[in-house]
């Protein structure tokens, strides 16, 4: 008995070591997936998938990217995490994709660069954070920089330094095909299957001078996608978006300084204000379009208050449509020209319907005061003939009754009130409810 125990114990452990084994042997790859700006969330999610990369002991890291752009401090902050990644990273421009300005540094930082057919890289000219030219001295020092960090990565890996400085200087691009020929990327690969298959048997030296020969001949395809906070914060980060959060912003502020004490409009306004300046704050804008935009606003708000015969209305009206069209003035930055229509329109109409409230609000008679009084019934304390003492609200009035004679107890109607005396007529008259 004591030996089956033993046989099955035996099995068990044999079992488990054939299936370790099995399971080490087989390799993983994972895969990032980028489209659109470099931006601080961008800079999150591939740190934490190369991080996870390395904890699953995978084969290689590949990051499929898309993007026309986007801040240099979050291109260098990837750069720096695969030039010390402890798993080869890949970059692969994906299919009809791009890898624009610090897009191309990121391919060129990668242990393998490959690009899919009809992908594009290059034109990495540096331009200030507002979007507009550097000014000349300014300009030099970046593009020396730039142009330098270029040629370091390049040459640490091997690629094209001569167009690595023209990718710089002169906003150079290439076709997958031409990158290729160049010596710019490493691979073309028709979609993520067929690169991890050309990859099989690639040779990469890490930071640390570890060779490492790729092993990806059946490999596990693992896809770390974007966390739920860092998809929305990412949505956000689209200039349309930022846009729309903006706009928003401004409606909801001017519609709570318009009816005090709504509460919730201010609130969304409070909080789309705040949402589109951390997205704006990831965009390369121009700061001046966002003073034009709060500009118009203020016209706005200033029309209610001070007469100016529409005067200040259109001037919010051109402020919002120039300040709307400069917001991005990069090309590879750009705002729905639709998108700014509609904006416009809905603004303007909201404005007309909130003045015609006002207008209408205004021309209404006055409801509060010694006004209000008309119409309403009082009982006379006094005998009324004609003038006696009544009792109304609370107080009692002196009145003159239009005709006739009232008892006290009796009820009448106020019909006017000539300073602080009441001209009033009797509710029942003799003969008659």
């Amino acid at each position: 008995m004591r030996k089956f125990w033993l046989f099955l114990i035996s099995l068990g452990l044999f079992i488990l070591l054939i299936s370790g084994e099995a399971s080490a042997a087989t390799p993983q790859v994972d895969v990032l997936r980028v489209k659109g700006t470099i931006n601080p969330v961008v800079a999150g999610y591939i740190d934490r998938g190369i991080g996870l990369a390395e904890e699953h002991g995978a084969t290689a890291c590949i990051i499929e990217l898309n993007t026309p752009g986007g801040l240099a401090s979050s291109m260098q902050v990837i750069v720096e995490r695969i030039i010390n990644a402890e798993v080869p990273v890949v970059v692969y421009v994906s299919p009809g994709g791009w890898a624009a300005s610090a897009g191309t540094f990121i391919v060129m930082s990668a242990h393998i660069a490959a690009m899919g057919p009809g992908s594009s890289i290059g034109a990495a000219t540096p331009v200030a954070g507002s979007g507009e030219e550097l000014p000349e001295t300014e300009e030099q020092k970046a593009l020396e920089f730039f142009s330098s960090y270029m040629q370091t990565l390049a040459e640490q890996r091997g690629r094209n330094v001569e167009w690595a400085e023209k990718a710089v200087r002169e906003s150079a691009a290439l076709t997958d095909v031409e990158a290729l020929e160049q010596n710019v990327i490493d691979l073309r690969a028709n979609d993520i299957d067929d690169l991890i298959s050309q990859l099989d048997g690639w040779e990469v030296m890490l930071l640390s001078g570890e060779v490492i020969t790729l092993e990806t001949e059946d490999a596990d395809v693992n896809y770390i996608e974007m966390g739920a906070l860092e998809r929305f914060l990412f949505t956000i980060s689209d200039p349309n978006i930022a846009y729309i959060l903006l706009s928003i912003g401004m409606l909801g502020i001017m519609l709570e300084l318009f009816n005090p004490g709504t509460i919730f409009p201010g609130v969304v306004g409070a909080i789309c204000l705040l949402l589109s300046f951390y997205s704006l704050g990831m965009l390369p804008v121009n700061y001046v379009g966002i003073i034009l935009i709060i500009l118009a606003f203020g016209l706005f708000i200033a029309e209610v208050f001070i007469t100016s015969h529409g005067l200040l209305a259109l001037g919010g009206i051109a402020s919002l449509t120039i300040g709307s069209m400069i917001l991005m003035t990069s090309p590879l930055f750009q705002i729905n020209p639709g998108l700014i229509a509609g904006v416009v329109i809905v603004v303007t109409a909201f404005f007309i319907f909130v003045i015609g409230v006002i207008v209408r609000t205004r021309r209404k008679p006055q409801q509060t005061g010694r006004e209000a009084m008309v119409g309403m019934v009082a009982v006379a304390r006094t005998a009324l003939d004609p003038t006696g003492t009544v009792f109304v609200h609370g107080e009692r009035w002196e009145a003159t009754v239009d005709e006739g004679k009232v008892e006290p107890g009796e009820e009448v109607v106020i019909t006017k009130v000539d300073g602080l005396r009441l001209r009033v007529t009797r509710k029942n008259k003799k003969g008659g409810e």
